[in-house]
């Protein structure tokens, strides 16, 4: 399997399963303010994104001089969008044509 071709059905499932959990257990997503899907999924994040806000904060205190004047938000999002940015209207088109 070295040629990065799926040789039979179970590599395909194996493939899929081992993607699937690296996805949501350790690759931290920008529009989940950098958590995982798992803690977001289990309203975790509120604690995490907390914390490393409480860190931020501390270690702001403790060297102004590094920090760039950026502004964290702490606060988890309420709201995450699949694909944001595109048009409301694509949408809208795929229900007539189904229709």
């Amino acid at each position: 399997m070295g040629t990065g071709t799926l040789v039979r059905y179970a590599d395909s499932g194996n493939w899929v399963q081992t993607f699937m959990h690296g996805y949501h257990t350790e690759h931290r997503h920008s529009g989940l303010k950098f958590v995982t899907p798992n803690p977001r999924h289990r309203g975790k994040d509120i604690d995490l994104l907390a914390q490393r806000y409480a860190r931020y904060q501390a270690a702001k205190a403790q060297h102004p001089e590094r920090r760039s004047g950026v502004k964290r938000n702490g606060q988890p999002d309420t709201t995450v969008f699949l694909n944001p940015g595109k048009p409301i209207k694509a949408e809208h088109q795929n229900q007539a044509r189904a229709a």
